[in-house]
């Protein structure tokens, strides 16, 4: 028996979860089985295929130079999304691959070669039995001559990884083994303590990292070789570790402990990067601390400094945590390089992006990169120093000059905490003192600090004593600097803004144009705007007689989406307004920037002031006045507050448009029918039969005489704050003058009514209750009960507006996912102010049944998402821009074309 050939030994080809791989073979050598075998369809660009797609033919040659364009414009693309992607065509010349590894670089990606080298007999076969290959042998032989001239190349050409396969055996027994990049610790999920620069201030790390709650564990010597925190908590060191400070080689054995025992990261500063060359004996300047720890190191032992030198040259220069929410980079990292691989975001990281131009002290001009950052993570670096931690734009420096005497500073991820310990002296003379260091931006702004906690252990106090005194906490809130700086590429064009609770909202261009109309010349303040309030979805229509709306199909909406428990709350006839009232002035000024003395706002649903300035601070002061006495500022430990509410009188705010549009309809209606009664009256007396047009004229003047008192109810005189009524019902969120607050939108509304029934017995004259009724949508004798609390409220003697059905638990999940916050049901004879005085005529009623209310529920629940979102953005004390976002595609959505009477 003849045994065949003994199958090749299974080989793993390791290339990165991110990548171009560029497939090298002659014709014939399987590269497009290969890419079809070990790839997903839509990661694979052929370049049979783009010429397909260019000229209706895979084989026309004349084609090629279109079809590479089409390729390389694909796989961009691709790239700058951050997809693999693979390359099909036979790229044996070096011209034919540079093209490709110049795309890799352009985007920051790994280029990677996989080269099918099979023999020449066996591609020939390949290709005589093909119909589609006409080329003869002589092109298979042109083609593996070039291969093999430029093979040894591919490294030189720019590829980092080649693989090659030699065999019909090997290809078939190889598999993809999918590596990630050193940068991508995404699995590590906290939480952190993310220090600054140490630059050798050994001691200061000590103190910091007792202070922070760590244990430091020490060799035979004393000397501290590790540290671990009780609640497993793990340190993130930005880089420049070493240089310029008294214990360099300390401060390296400590961090090197961590590093080992999986207590702290590390990444690369320039410093690192520096001195790392010069131990390695190469060429460098000699300055900024470099010949301290030369000196330093030198005392130490031969085989701690190749420790030293192995783990700094070790060292990445940024990585991506948390999911993608935390990077850490010694100078930071703009967005399109987060858990990118190439020089230039090596560079990038290590030493910043400069302008090319030097200040008075003769240092580098840094591009305030963090100004423009628009990016979902939180980055965190060091490298310039400065006085003290400023959020910019969701970024954070950390480096608060340890070694020039100020302090080495910790942030605490996720809490957004700082932490900071003072240098107990000088070390290092600055170039540049610490109190002249540049602002981050060359505008104006919000100048806020990040919040601070004090964590003073009993265990520290001997080692903490030496060094004086705790960083005192920062006056300034969280915030970001340049917060006032609002960029109109940020809202224009077609816009996708991510919701926590609604997923992914969609702005279409057209609809941004008219936000934009309405947000620069008549909104308030955007530092006031962290929520518009959304709109809201009748129920579907009814079929009972004589109705258009009615609860039983408020309640059935609710039952059917699995939310048994429900609320009817009153709807008031008045305006819907977002209310932001602050403490005191000090509070509006660190909180939202006024400068102008407001202390707080009250704006419409399109974000514009409901009141002249003046009358704003009265109404405010009231309110302020009314939470001091229900005691709202204390059981909340709030310093600013955010409120739903109905602002009464409609005439308030809709003094015009009643006059000109529904007093116009109702006067002309008045003076017109009673005539057209009388002639039809008198015409009948003469024996002419006008019975039914009579009936009919009668009917039409009492319709409208119901219309007027429908509207007129609503109506009232109103002097200054004499008149006026405000009906809060819901507390949106609420924060201290610094640091973080909350939303309150989850607790139920049950104790959000409780609380504004507070806010009412606090002041009776301004603040009205809501009157609500609590039902189970599954239990038909509640439902008949809430459907007579709805039936009383909404009786012409009443004069009540209608209800708001609402999930009792607030926030509510049904069975397809976060279900509608309220559903509106008006009353019969409000809805004649809508659809106008004859509405309720059957055959009125019957045309206005045909109403599609699929667009309006839909708009409904993604300016409702949008509206949480801004909200904890804003209490999260995200960047200004941020909470615009969501508030500005709320005013986009209102401009999308609904029926405006639903």
């Amino acid at each position: 028996m003849t045994e065949g050939p003994e199958p090749a030994t299974p080989v793993a080809l390791d290339i990165p979860e991110t990548c171009l791989v560029v497939l090298v073979g002659v014709s014939g050598s399987g590269k497009s089985t290969f890419a079809r075998t070990h790839f997903a369809p839509t990661q694979v660009l052929s370049s049979d295929f783009c010429r397909g797609l260019v000229a209706d033919d895979e084989n026309d040659q004349a084609a090629t130079g279109d079809a590479f364009e089409v390729l390389h414009y694909i796989a961009g693309k691709r790239l700058a999304a951050g997809r693999l992607t693979v390359v099909d065509a036979t790229n044996v010349q070096s011209r034919a691959r540079q093209p490709l590894v110049e795309l890799a670089r352009r985007h920051d990606v790994l280029p990677v070669a996989i080269v099918l080298d099979l023999p020449e007999q066996v591609c020939l076969a390949r290709n005589s039995a093909r119909p589609d290959r006409d080329f003869g042998a002589a092109v298979i032989r042109r083609q593996r001559s070039e291969l093999r001239r430029s093979m040894k190349g591919l490294a030189r050409e720019g590829f980092r990884r080649v693989h090659v396969l030699r065999s019909e055996a090997e290809v078939a027994a190889a598999t993809i083994s999918y590596t990630r990049l050193f940068t991508d610790l995404r699995h590590e999920t906290g939480p952190f303590d993310v220090i600054g620069d140490v630059h050798g201030c050994r001691a200061e790390l000590e103190g910091l990292l007792v202070k922070l709650g760590y244990e430091l564990s020490r060799d035979d010597a004393g000397r501290p070789v590790g540290a671990s925190h009780p609640e497993g908590r793990r340190v993130i060191y930005v880089g420049d570790l070493v240089d310029r400070g008294p214990d360099t080689p300390g401060v390296l054995r400590l961090a090197m402990g961590m590093v080992a025992d999986g207590t702290a990261f590390a990444v690369r500063g320039n410093h690192e990067d520096k001195l790392v060359r010069a131990l390695a004996g190469k060429k460098v300047t000699i300055g900024h601390g470099l010949a301290e720890s030369l000196e330093q190191l030198g005392a130490q032992s031969a085989e701690f400094r190749a420790q030293a030198t192995e783990f700094c040259d070790g060292l990445i220069a940024h990585y991506v945590l948390d999911g993608g929410r935390l990077v850490v980079a010694h100078a930071g990292l703009k967005e399109v390089y987060h858990g990118r691989a190439s020089a230039r975001v090596r560079s990038f990281a290590l030493y910043g992006d400069t302008t090319g131009e030097t200040d008075a002290y003769g240092l580098p001009v840094r591009y305030p990169w963090a100004n423009e950052y628009r990016g979902k993570a939180t980055v965190l670096y060091g490298h310039t120093p400065v006085p003290e931690p400023e959020w910019i734009n969701n970024t954070l420096c950390l480096d608060t000059g340890c070694v020039f005497g100020g302090a080495l500073t910790a942030l605490r991820y996720p809490e957004r905490e700082l932490v900071s310990l003072p240098a107990a002296r000088v070390y290092f003379e600055p170039a540049r003192p610490l109190a002249d260091q540049p602002p981050p931006t060359d505008s104006p702004g919000l100048s806020e600090a990040a919040p601070s906690v004090d964590v003073d252990p009993a265990s520290a106090e001997a080692l903490l004593a030496p060094l004086g005194p705790a960083l005192p906490a920062a006056a300034r809130p969280a915030g970001h600097r340049a917060d006032d700086l609002l960029d109109i590429t940020d809202v224009l064009g077609r816009r996708i803004v991510e919701t926590r609770h609604g997923g992914r909202v969609q702005v279409q261009p057209e609809n941004a144009l008219a936000a934009l109309e309405v947000m620069s010349r008549f909104a308030v303040d955007p530092r006031w705007l962290v929520y518009l309030p959304p709109t809201m979805s009748p129920p579907p229509t009814s079929s009972l007689p004589g109705y258009l709306e009615h609860p039983l199909e408020a309640f059935e909406t609710y039952r059917a989406d699995g939310v048994d428990d429900l609320l009817c709350e009153e709807k008031h006839m008045g305006s819907r307004a977002a209310v932001v009232v602050c403490r005191d002035q000090g509070v509006a000024t660190a909180r939202f920037g006024a400068g102008d003395g407001t202390t707080g706002a009250i704006v419409t649903r399109t974000g514009r002031p409901f009141f002249a300035p003046e009358l704003t601070e009265q109404v405010l002061a009231r309110l302020r006045a009314a939470a001091t006495v229900a005691g709202l500022w204390e059981q909340l430990d709030a310093g600013w507050l955010v409120l739903d509410a109905e602002i009464m009188p409609w005439s308030a705010k809709a003094t015009e448009l009643i006059s000109r549009q529904y007093a116009a309809a109702g006067a002309a209606a008045r003076g017109a029918l009673p005539a057209a009664v009388a002639a039809l009256a008198a015409t009948a007396e003469r024996g002419i039969d006008v019975a039914d047009l009579l009936a009919k004229t009668r009917d039409r003047l009492d319709n409208a005489v119901a219309f007027t008192h429908a509207y007129r109810r609503y109506c009232w005189p109103v002097d200054g704050l004499d008149g006026l009524k405000i009906a809060p019902f819901q507390l949106l969120a609420a924060g201290p003058a610094s640091g973080a607050g909350a939303t309150q939108v989850d607790h139920p509304h049950s104790w959000q009514l409780a609380l504004a029934d507070r806010l009412v017995a606090a002041d009776p004259e301004l603040v009205v209750t809501t009157r609500r009724y609590a039902v189970r949508a599954s239990d038909p004798a509640s439902v008949a009960a809430a459907v007579t609390w709805w039936e009383d409220l909404t009786d012409p003697r009443a004069g009540g507006e209608g209800m708001v059905v609402k999930p009792a638990a607030g926030l509510a999940r049904g069975s397809r996912g976060l279900a509608l916050p309220g559903i509106k049901v008006r009353g019969r004879e409000y809805l004649r102010i809508i659809y106008g005085p004859d509405y309720t005529r059957p055959e009125n009623l019957d045309r206005l049944r045909v109403r599609g209310l699929g667009r309006k529920r839909s708009l409904a629940f993604r300016e409702f998402a949008l509206g949480l979102e801004a909200l904890e953005r804003a209490a999260a004390g995200e960047p200004l821009w941020r909470v615009h976002e969501c508030v500005f595609a709320i005013l986009a959505l209102e401009s999308e074309a609904v029926d405006p009477r639903l």
